[in-house]
């Protein structure tokens, strides 16, 4: 069984023909569906063009007010891509090569008008495919344009490289954001990708070989950052892509080179200042020290022998009153304890102030110092750990932690709600660990992002200074754990594992 054909679409036809009786020569051709309309004239072919879209023109000769040319000039002029078929008769060869020769599609002869059809539809297709083309060809004309305008208002050059398997390099494409980017013009970067890499010093030359060759070696992200060489501003530029690899050994990336001048300098003066503040926080601190070391032998001096005088003055003069004054004697005896009070209380705060203890015992000594006045003062038991006694940082660290220890514990009797803390002290190869901990109400994460959470913050920076790490959080059974790590020495980094390992062998 034959499959039928599907039915074709009609046809709009414009027939340019000279009489009714001529165009009517057509119609057996034709089939109901179809649509033709007869025309003789040039308005009358301007207004059927104007009013509806047709599929093709039918022009039969000895047309007198309405010549060929008159009429495929009045189709192209306003850009119509609308066929034109000649139906000449026997004898009119002239006009068939005065018509292929002026723009017709194509020539029936007027006794064989079986082709006249098939020579149409023909003709409709190839000028739906022109159309198509066209369309297709805008759209991707504007498609270009819209990238080029992108890539050019880009801060940057997009570029396509390639590697190929021998290892050399190619660029495929850039954008025009090469000029700014590096000086160089498109077609000098398209003609030598070693520009590039000649653009560079040596060693941010190797380091970008490298990045490449890790990147098509793993398939990693490519995210190179390095600065091209000038006589005066240096010029910091990022390379970001994802490659792709070939099966034959190519890879190509396809990604954007960025100028990052501005946000490396942006770093290098955040640096500067942070390095500024931390050298005005130590010097502060250094400062307050130095206060604080006044303000506690003037305690100690001067108050404390005024204290000690005051007792021995009351003692004197209890021991002169008469025997029977029993009421003058107990006030006495109450002078007496409240100067004990008071010389209790100035010892305490002058050894806060700068623990003279710290220097004559050091730090293990001055810490446990510190928990036995805290836990008589505020009734919370503070319990010392110390895994050996010989651990004698260098003043400025042990002064630190001393003062970290301190902080904490302040801490924990202003907020934690704990009814015990646990100090311990060891040293990790060539590191000093202070851990801290509390069986208290603990810490959250808004707790440590308040605004004013000062102490913590004095905590980090005094740590920071020392070129240590601090850590805070959740204890594993409930309440807080602190656990800070310092250099032993100041200034000297402690060993790595590598080192540590070649020691032991």
């Amino acid at each position: 069984m034959v499959a039928s054909s599907p039915p074709r679409q009609p046809l709009h036809l414009l027939v340019i023909a000279a009489s009714e009786e001529a165009a009517e020569r057509l119609l057996p051709m034709l089939a109901k569906s179809d649509k033709i309309l007869r025309i003789d004239s040039a308005d009358a072919l301007r207004n059927a063009l104007a009013d509806q879209p047709w599929d093709g023109v039918l022009y039969l000769p000895r047309v007198a007010s309405l010549s060929l040319q008159a009429a495929l000039r009045q189709i192209e002029e306003p850009g119509l891509d609308l066929p034109l078929i000649l139906v000449a008769g026997p004898g009119e060869e002239s006009a068939m090569h005065l018509a292929m020769k002026a723009g017709a599609r194509d020539v029936i002869d007027a006794d064989r008008l079986e082709r006249l059809i098939p020579a149409v539809e023909r003709e409709v297709r190839e000028a739906r495919h022109r159309a198509d083309h066209r369309a297709a060809l805008e759209m991707l004309n504007e498609s270009q344009a819209r990238f080029d305008a992108l890539a050019s208002n880009l801060p940057g050059m997009l570029f396509h490289l390639r590697r190929d398997a021998a290892g050399e390099y190619r660029f495929l494409f850039v954008s025009e954001g090469c000029q700014k980017l590096f000086g160089f013009k498109q077609q000098h970067l398209l003609a030598s990708a070693g520009k590039l890499f000649d653009a560079l010093d040596t060693d941010k030359r190797k380091s970008l070989e490298s990045a490449l060759g890790e990147s098509a070696a793993k398939g990693t992200l490519l995210n190179w950052e390095g600065y091209t060489r000038g006589r005066t501003r240096q010029k910091w530029v990022n390379l970001r892509s994802t490659p792709h690899r070939f099966d034959n050994g190519i890879v190509e990336w396809r990604g954007i080179a960025s100028n990052v001048t501005e946000s490396k300098e942006s770093e290098a003066q955040l640096r500067a200042s942070r390095q500024q503040l931390a050298e005005l926080s130590t010097h502060l601190e250094a400062v307050k020290e130095e206060e604080r070391e006044r303000i506690s032998r003037d305690i100690h001096d001067e108050l404390g022998s005024i204290l000690v005088f005051l007792k021995i003055e009351a003692a004197q003069l209890a021991g002169k009153l008469p025997a029977d004054a029993v009421r003058l004697r107990e006030k006495a005896h109450s002078i007496e304890r409240l100067l004990d009070q008071a010389m209790s209380t100035a010892s305490r705060v002058a050894r806060e102030l700068r623990p003279g203890i710290l220097k004559e015992f050091g730090l293990p000594a001055a810490i446990e110092c510190q928990a036995e006045d805290f836990t008589q003062r505020f009734g919370i038991a503070c319990r010392v750990q110390c895994d050996e006694d010989a651990i004698e940082p260098d003043p400025d660290t042990s002064l630190a932690l001393f003062r970290i220890a301190q902080e904490a514990l302040t801490n924990v009797a202003k907020h934690a709600h704990a009814s015990l803390v646990v100090m311990r002290l060891r040293r990790e190869r060539g590191n000093i660990l202070l851990e801290i901990r509390d069986n208290g109400r603990g810490i959250s994460e808004v707790d440590m992002q308040k605004p004013k959470s000062f102490g913590l913050r004095g905590i980090r920076e005094r740590v920071l200074s020392l070129a240590g790490e601090f850590s805070i959080g959740p204890a594993e059974h409930g309440g807080t754990h602190i656990v800070l790590r310092v250099p032993e020495t100041a200034g000297i980094e402690p060993p790595g594992e590598e080192e540590l390992q070649r020691n032991l062998f």
